[in-house]
């Protein structure tokens, strides 16, 4: 299993209409997609982190599943016409993906 994070920073004063643009983008584009919505999550900044980062997070269970879901977004016209409404909320050339390995503990 793995955790797919993406991570932006909003621009100072513009946290808000990020997040609702990222929900936009999770509710018409990301579930049209394939995202199981119960696996997905958002955090922002809050103590010891940056307030405008806002973060999604997504579990898949394989790096296939996160291709396949990669592939489909990037054939989607709507995926950039979505990125150009956020390009001027967010802070240029913060955008960036981390991938995570669940370890099991148990």
């Amino acid at each position: 299993m793995f955790i797919a994070r993406w991570q932006i920073d909003a621009r100072f004063g513009h946290k808000q209409e990020v997040l609702e643009l990222m929900k936009e983008w999770e509710r018409d584009i990301g579930a049209s997609s394939g995202l199981d919505l119960d696996r997905s999550s958002f955090v922002t900044g809050s103590i010891g982190a940056l307030e405008a980062t806002i973060e999604n997070n997504l579990t898949v269970e394989s790096l296939a599943e996160l291709e396949r879901f990669f592939e489909t977004i990037g054939k989607n016209p709507a995926h950039a016409a979505w990125g150009k409404k956020l390009e001027p909320h967010v802070v240029s050339g913060t955008s960036r993906w981390s991938i995570f390995r669940v370890v099991p503990m148990h």
